[in-house]
C-alpha cells in the first residue's frame, strides 16, 4: 500500500491546489444521433481509441496499466466502452498530457479520462460526457488519531475540525457533521495544524485526501468520507469540440449511472480498495 501511496500524487496534487468551480456538461441530445457501433464516427473504424495520462495513477489506473481495467478510471473507461458495444481488445489505449488534452485542436482519441473537471472555460475548447464523478469531501488524520478508526458522522461531532475558508469543506464540517470548524487561510496552513495535533482531522475534498494522506502528513490516512450531497467538483469524459460522439459517449456515462454500474466502481475503488469508506449517518 506504501508503494501506491506514494504513487498519488502528481494529479491528485494538481486536483489539489489547481481545480476552479465545475458546472455539469451540457445537456446533448442522444436520441437525434445513431449510438449503434457501426454508425459511430471513431478514430479507427471498429475500434474505441481511449487516453489517458503519462503515467496515470493510483487509485484510477492501477500500475500505470489501464488496458488492465483496474482502478477507477480503467474501470469507467471499459464500462463505456462495453455500453457502446465495443469488446475489451476493441480498446486501444494512448498516452497525452493533461494540458495537451484541454486546450482546442485535433485529438488523437476519442476520450480521454484524467480526472478532467468540467469547466466553462475547458468547455469552449473541448467537450465533456455527463459526469461520471462528484468529488465528495473526505476527512484526513493520521494514524493513532482520535478519530482514526470512526466509522460514522455521530462519533465526528467533538471531533477539532478544520478546513479552508469559503470551501463546501466548512459548510460540511457544519451541515452534514454538526461540528464547529475551526478555520484556516487555506489546506497548507490546515495541514501544519493537523501535524501539530491542533485538529483532529482536516475536511477537503476526496482527490486532495488522496494527495495529502499519501504525500504531505505523515503515517495519514483517510478516516472516510462523507455521504455525496450531489454537490462538488464534477469530472467528464473528454472529446475533441464538436466531436460526432459527443452524445452518445454521454448517453453511455448516463447508462451505467441509471443501472448502478458506476456507483459499484467508484464503491470498489474509491471507497473499499482506495481505503476511503464512507461514513454512515
Amino acid at each position: 500500500m506504501q508503494k501506491k501511496k506514494t504513487l498519488i500524487f502528481a494529479v491528485s496534487l494538481a486536483l489539489a491546489f489547481g481545480l476552479t468551480a465545475c458546472s455539469s456538461s451540457e445537456s446533448t441530445d442522444v436520441a437525434s444521433a445513431s449510438c449503434e457501433k457501426a454508425d459511430l464516427a471513431t478514430i479507427t473504424e471498429g475500434k474505441l481509441t481511449i487516453a489517458t495520462g503519462e503515467p496515470a495513477y493510483y487509485p484510477w489506473i492501477i500500475d500505470d496499466k489501464p488496458e488492465s481495467g483496474e482502478g477507477f478510471e480503467g474501470a469507467v473507461a471499459y464500462a463505456v466502452a462495453k455500453q457502446l458495444g465495443f469488446s475489451n481488445d476493441e480498446v486501444v489505449w494512448v498516452r497525452t498530457t493533461f494540458d495537451g488534452a484541454v486546450t482546442p485542436g485535433e485529438k488523437n482519441f476519442d476520450f480521454n479520462l484524467q480526472q478532467f473537471s468540467i469547466t466553462e472555460e475547458r468547455k469552449a475548447a473541448v467537450d465533456f460526457s455527463s459526469p461520471y464523478y462528484t468529488a465528495p469531501q473526505a476527512i484526513v488524520s493520521y494514524k493513532g488519531s482520535k478519530i482514526a478508526g470512526k466509522t460514522s458522522l455521530a462519533e465526528l461531532k467533538n471531533a477539532k475540525l478544520g478546513a479552508a475558508v469559503g470551501t463546501t469543506s466548512l459548510d460540511a464540517i457544519e451541515n452534514q457533521i454538526g461540528a464547529k470548524p475551526q478555520v484556516f487561510n487555506d489546506n497548507a496552513a490546515g495541514v501544519t495544524a493537523l501535524k501539530n495535533g491542533q485538529i483532529d482531522g482536516l475536511v477537503v475534498d476526496l482527490p486532495t485526501a488522496f494527495y495529502l494522506s499519501g504525500v504531505e502528513v505523515t503515517d495519514g490516512l483517510i478516516v472516510g468520507q462523507l455521504p455525496s450531497t450531489g454537490a462538488g467538483d464534477q469530472f467528464g469524459l473528454l472529446l475533441a469540440k464538436g466531436s460526432k460522439i459527443t452524445a452518445c459517449v454521454s448517453g453511455a456515462v448516463d447508462a451505467i449511472t441509471a443501472d448502478g454500474t458506476l456507483a459499484a466502481i467508484t464503491d470498489k475503488w474509491l471507497a473499499t480498495d482506495a481505503g476511503a469508506p464512507v461514513f454512515k449517518p
